[in-house]
């Protein structure tokens, strides 16, 4: 018996929980007896009285965590410590209690059932554990219950599925709910533990509302000018499904107005769009109404007794007025006219009116720009065209026009129509060569020997078709005309021997005449050559080479004229080339010439006129440089340049010297046909007047002698006056 005791799990006691008593067969009762224990908590968990064998359990114990131990019994002899018998195995099992409430897979769950769905229709699995011993009591037996969700949904006790509890649930009258389940432990008995999970449900949209307008009868308006295809307005049917169980489908049913509206269902916002099918017309009807049904384009068939699932609602359209252009009679206008017909004849009427109420007078014009050359003019009252010039079939055959047709109190409102004028054919026109013939005769030729065959053209355009008929203008003794009778004709000679040098060409008129009325002809004159044919007829030349041989000029004279010919050409243009060089050169060739160039320097030196740019001493002396330099400002066109007199060496006036020089210059051929004057920098080599700088003044001032300056005429007069005048200072 003793092979498996038994322990009530969590303990509360302030004792140690007596577990049972060991003891052995051979233990007589006197005190020799010792009892040890082994095994699974054996010393910490389990503790044993070694003289009575007592077992206690000296902790509290969960059988959640450990539900069973193992343990080893044995006694022994205390006094020689032997084994009275071999050691034997007991369990000791732990005694469930309710101590564990139960719990649930999830805390929130979440499911989802189409609407309107039958009593029962299954939800959801709920699914709860509880820890304690299943096989012992009822502290793991649970039982399910809904605390909230009722009276719409229902759950098994023991299996815990959740059910539809209430028919006829609508989505759109409420689409969430929030179920609350328990489970109890104990079967559900006073005193068990529970615990609770929510449950999320959702009803799903199925298509059992059917689309309904807001109103049973619409009013739009738009302006009769709207366009073919434009918005007039929207209107909406409401359908409380929703995803493609909302999706809706317009149309034109019945109504005066259908065929001037429209009906296009917006996808996106499942609207109906009414759109202008054909314009409409104030004057002839201010109303337009039409019937639009709306039907769902996914139905239900399990929800059909819950329709018809299609509505309608009567739309009406107003068409409001706007000032409207002119309406012509008819879309375009075609008129003929004979191209003979005089001046102001009338070739046609055009008409137009305003469609709107006011009937405002029309008055029309030409577009210019169609009628450039002004051929036609109207009327502007009464829209009748008339000729202004002549008319040339030939020249034109059509002639396309626009009317312009405008309200008088607003010109504005204008209409364009076209106007084709065909202008019809007359036989104004003579037929004439078809082409231009190159026509020859052989010297050899025979009588009735044919030369040519020649055809016609005319710029009229008979109905029956061209009918020509060609003869001689007079009696011809060299050809006569043959007429085929199909608008072509031959010619032919009348006799044979033709001579070149008797008569190189002959000219030929040849009378065309048509068949229409009236008659036109014209004489065309055909050219004939007389040339030179080998025996079988084939031309060999009719050039103007031949000609001049048979005048007696022979191939060498004409050589000999071509030579002297270009001989002379080649005279003419060597003495325009020879003309050509003789032609002066260029006065200035250098680039580096300094005329017209003013150098500035910001030292004034010994005074504000002192300048190094002029130096007077080679206007005293200009024989230092004759010698060796030419004129810069010139090319000399001789080998050895004009030597110019060298003025007297005892010029003391400048002025003198300038006017001998420039006499110089004006009886030198050579020189340039203008004044010039060169200015230089550099004074030259050799002069005896030195330097006028100041530069060095400094140094060598007191050695200068001014008193000639006074010598040198009234250009010098300041110079000398401010320096002699200084020289004078100083020595004072």
């Amino acid at each position: 018996m003793w092979r498996q005791f038994f322990l009530s799990e969590e303990y509360t006691g302030s004792n140690y929980q007596y577990v049972g008593k060991l003891r052995s067969d051979k233990d007589r009762g006197d005190g020799t007896a010792r009892y040890v224990l082994s095994g699974e908590g054996a010393g910490t968990i389990f503790r044993i009285d070694e003289k009575s064998g007592d077992l206690h359990a000296t902790q509290r114990l969960d059988r959640e965590e450990k539900s069973s131990y193992t343990l080893q019994a044995q006694a022994f002899n205390k006094i020689t410590g032997l084994p009275l018998e071999p050691a034997t195995e007991f369990i000791v099992k732990i005694h469930d209690i309710n101590d564990n409430e139960p719990k649930f897979t999830k805390a929130v769950y979440t499911a989802s059932v189409p609407e309107m769905s039958d009593v029962g229709t299954f939800v959801i699995e709920v699914n709860a554990t509880d820890a304690d011993d299943a096989t012992y009591g009822n502290s793991a037996k649970l039982v399910y219950s809904i605390l909230q969700g009722q009276p719409y949904f229902s759950v098994e006790p023991e299996t815990g599925i959740v059910r539809i509890a209430l028919s006829n649930m609508d989505r759109e009258v409420r689409k969430e709910y929030q179920v609350v389940i328990q489970a109890k432990d104990m079967a559900g008995q006073m005193g068990g533990l529970s615990g609770t999970a929510m449950v999320n449900v959702t009803l799903t949209d199925v298509n059992d509302s059917p689309p309904r307008f807001a109103y049973s009868s619409y009013h739009l308006s738009t302006y009769e000018s709207a366009e073919i295809g434009s918005t007039v307005g929207r209107i909406k049917a409401n359908d409380g499904d929703e995803g493609e169980n909302a999706e809706m489908k317009y149309k034109i049913v019945d109504g005066d107005g259908k065929d001037y509206l429209d009906i296009i269902t917006d996808e996106i916002t499942q609207e109906g769009v009414i759109v202008v099918k054909k314009k409409m017309d104030y004057e002839s009807k201010r109303i337009y109404t039409v019937k639009v049904e709306v039907t769902n384009t996914h139905q239900d068939p399990n929800f059909a007794d819950l329709g018809p699932f299609l509505d309608t609602a009567i739309v009406k359209v107003t068409a409001k007025d706007v000032d409207e252009p002119p309406v012509f009679s008819r879309p375009q206008y075609v008129f003929e006219v004979n191209e003979d017909t005089p001046k102001g004849i009338a070739i046609g009427t055009i008409s137009a009116w305003d469609p709107d109420a006011t009937h405002y007078p029309i008055q029309y014009a030409i577009d210019q720009h169609t009628d450039p050359e002004r051929l036609y003019h109207i009327d502007p009252k009464n829209g009748s065209i008339t000729i202004l010039k002549s008319l040339d079939r030939e020249v034109s055959k059509w002639h396309n026009i626009s009317v312009l047709a405008s309200e008088i109190n607003n010109p504005h409102q204008r209409s364009r129509v076209p106007v084709l004028i065909k202008v019809l054919d007359v036989n104004d026109n003579a037929p004439e060569f078809a082409m231009i013939y190159e026509t020859f005769v052989c010297e050899n030729v025979k009588a009735g020997q044919l030369i040519q065959t020649i055809s016609a053209i005319d710029t009229d355009d008979p109905l029956v078709g061209h009918k020509f008929v060609f003869s001689l203008s007079s009696m011809n003794p060299n050809f006569t005309i043959f007429d085929n009778e199909d608008n072509t004709a031959r010619i032919l000679t009348r006799r044979s021997g033709f001579n070149r040098r008797e008569m190189s060409v002959y000219y030929l008129p040849v009378v065309i005449s048509d068949s229409d009325y009236p008659i036109q002809s014209s004489t065309s004159t055909l050219t004939i050559r007389v040339c030179s044919c080998d025996a079988t007829g084939n031309m060999r030349s009719c050039s103007v080479d031949a000609l001049l041989l048979s005048a007696g000029l022979s191939t060498g004279a004409l050589v000999a004229i071509l030579l002297c010919i270009l001989i002379l050409l080649m005279i003419v243009v060597l003495f325009s080339a020879l003309k050509k060089q003789r032609r002066k050169e260029p006065l200035i060739i250098s680039k580096e010439d300094v005329r017209d160039n003013v150098v500035s320097y910001n030292d004034e030196g010994g005074g504000e006129e002192d300048t190094q740019a002029f130096d007077i001493g080679t206007l005293r002396h200009p024989e230092v440089i004759e010698s060796n330099k030419l004129r810069r400002d010139i090319i000399p066109e001789m080998l050895f340049p004009y030597h110019r007199p060298s003025p007297m060496k005892e010029c003391a006036d400048v002025r003198d010297f300038i006017i001998s020089r420039l006499q110089e210059n004006d009886t030198d051929p050579f020189a340039p046909p203008y004044d010039s004057l060169a200015t230089y920098a550099y004074e030259g080599n050799g002069s005896i007047a030195e330097s006028l700088s100041s530069l060095e003044s400094s140094v060598t001032e007191a050695d200068h002698e001014y008193d000639y300056l006074s010598n040198w005429g009234p250009q010098f007069k300041k110079l000398a006056d401010m320096y002699i005048g200084k020289d004078t200072g100083v020595a004072n």
